[in-house]
This record gives structure tokens, C-alpha cells and sequence, in this order.
């Protein structure tokens, strides 16, 4: 049936594609993606998709340059299949961080990954919270960009906190974090820090706003080594905030970040599953909430025609 509307996914999250489709009440599409043992990525279709509207989801996470292999091979090989559209949805834009020259002979790798997916033969993108909002001018076809903030502030407004002030982790989140202050009815805080060189810490320097005495919500848009959150919480406690939480919408999570989290004094780390947390990464203090019906729905509008925006509204 031309237009039939049908989901892929590689092997960077399964239980995300799964979770959509059961919105959507449809099946997931049959295919397959493994490695051989010279490490090279193959993939078959194993059902038609002539002129179907396909939709493509995989996060590009760790391990983040496979995941992005499988993402190309799965478009490229739709496309050979002639698929009528292809949406690449990719819940995390891995390599999102390198969005700019801020050095002498560096890359733009952002860019790079923009052009490999529509190259490969994706017709748009649907993404969620871009580490930044150029991004979306790297591409040349249409960007849905989806955001967490209004799924973790319902949280934290369910939890009804009292005296809640919430904290931008830098200058850069600020406008995000503004949102989220007004949605929890708030006040806004905001950390300035500075990154020294291409290591993953980051030197605090001073918190802008009141926290004393308060119950602080640190913002960020990912946790990588954590070593932002650890440095906030502190910051944050030295100048009298009584209890500290955090949330982020990408649950990176490299290195040491399950080991600093489980030694930190944050009361409670809230993320989305746009990427997968493996069982060896789960703690107590870590809460998971799903992204799986708002992307449903951003993929139903989409099929159908109409306005993504409006679910914002």
C-alpha cells in the first residue's frame, strides 16, 4: 500500500522503536543489522517498502560510530529499496557537541554527521533537545527538533517541591532552563563556568541568583562524565541550597558518571530514554522517563500531515 507508514531501528535501542510502535499500534519492520567478524555492517529489509513512509530510529549513541554506521547502511539501503520518504529519527545527535570551529584546524563534525545522513538518503529529521540550535541549519532537509523539557517538568511538577529554584548548569541552557522556571512557576538561577581545554572538566566559577535555603533543580541538556552535575551540586550546597536535583533530557552517562552520581549528594537524577541505560549503569537515584509516546505522536503528525508545533502549544 503506497504511503503505508512503517518503523526500522538498528541495534542502538530496540526497546525505544518497540515502545513507539506500540503508540502507533502497528508493528516494528522486519530487518536485519549485525556486524560480520571483519567488523563491516550489514543490513537486509526483509519486507517490502516501495513507496512506503518510512521512519528510521536510532539514537546515535554509544557505541557511537557503529550506531552511526547502521543509521547510514539503514537509509541507504531504504533508499535502494525505494522507500517513498525517509525519516531518519534520531532521539540523540551524537558528535552534536562539535558544532563549531572554536580552534585553529578543528572540525565541524556536527556538520560532517548532517550531511552523511542526508547523503545516504534521509528526506527529514526528527530529533530532541540539539546541543545547539544551529545544528538544524546544517542540514538542507526538514528538522523536527522534539524537546524533554515539558516531559521532565510535568515530573517535578507532580512531585510539587517546595521552594524549588531552578539551576542552569551553564550560561549556554539558561534560555532552557528559563522554560522550565516558568512551567514550575519558579525562581531561575544560573551556574557560570568555564571549560578549560578539550578535558571534561569544567572549573566553576560563581552561581548567579539565591539558592540559600532552597531546593535546587539543576538543567542540562545531557550528563557525559557527570563532572558538570558534581561540580553544580557542590556549588550549589556551598552556597546553602538545602537539597539538590538534577535532570537532563540524554542520559550519556561515560566514564566515571555512575560512580560520581552514586557518590554525590544529588537527591535525584531524572533523564528520558533517548538513549539506552544499560543494566550496569542503573541506580537508585537515576529516574528513567520515556520519550517513546511523544515521539509516537511527533511520527504520527508527521505521516499525517500535521503540525508537529502544535504539540507544543
Amino acid at each position: 500500500m503506497v504511503d503505508e507508514l512503517k518503523v526500522f531501528t538498528g541495534n542502538a535501542h530496540p526497546a525505544l522503536a518497540r515502545g513507539i510502535c506500540d503508540y502507533l499500534g502497528i508493528p516494528l519492520g522486519q530487518a536485519e543489522v549485525f556486524e560480520f567478524a571483519n567488523e563491516n555492517i550489514f543490513v537486509r529489509i526483509l519486507e517490502n517498502a516501495r513507496q512506503r513512509d518510512v521512519f528510521v530510529i536510532q539514537p546515535i549513541c554509544s557505541p557511537v560510530n557503529k550506531s552511526l554506521m547502521e543509521l547510514l547502511i539503514i537509509l541507504d539501503a531504504l533508499r535502494r529499496a525505494s522507500a517513498g520518504r525517509i525519516t531518519a529519527v534520531v532521539p540523540y545527535y551524537g558528535y552534536g557537541r562539535t558544532d563549531k570551529k572554536d580552534q585553529p584546524r578543528v572540525p565541524i563534525t556536527a556538520r560532517l554527521v548532517a550531511d552523511l545522513i542526508t547523503v545516504s538518503g534521509a528526506n527529514r529529521l526528527l530529533t530532541v533537545d540539539l546541543h545547539a540550535g544551529q545544528i538544524q541549519g546544517f542540514f538542507t532537509i526538514p528538522v523536527d527538533e522534539l524537546t524533554a523539557l515539558y516531559v521532565l517538568s510535568n515530573y517535578f511538577e507532580d512531585k510539587a517541591l517546595e521552594n524549588l529554584v531552578v539551576v542552569a548548569t551553564d550560561i549556554g541552557i539558561s534560555k532552557r532552563a528559563r522554560d522550565v522556571a516558568e512551567r514550575l512557576n519558579t525562581p531561575l538561577a544560573i551556574i557560570e563556568k568555564r571549560r578549560v581545554g578539550n578535558v571534561e572538566e569544567a572549573e566553576t566559577l560563581n552561581v548567579i541568583g539565591e539558592v540559600e535555603g532552597m531546593r535546587a533543580l539543576l538543567i542540562d541538556d545531557e550528563i557525559d562524565t557527570a563532572s558538570s552535575l558534581i561540580a553544580g551540586v557542590a556549588a550549589l550546597e556551598e552556597r546553602g541550597a538545602k537539597e539538590v536535583y538534577s535532570c537532563c533530557t540524554h542520559p550519556v552517562f561515560s566514564g566515571p558518571a555512575i560512580q560520581r552520581i552514586a557518590e554525590c549528594p544529588v537527591k535525584e537524577v531524572v533523564v528520558t530514554d533517548t538513549i539506552p541505560i544499560s543494566e550496569g549503569k542503573k541506580n537508585e537515584r537515576i529516574t528513567v522517563l520515556s520519550m517513546a509516546s511523544l515521539l509516537g505522536e511527533a511520527i504520527h503528525r508527521i505521516h499525517n500531515g500535521l503540525s508537529v508545533g502544535a504539540m507544543f502549544e
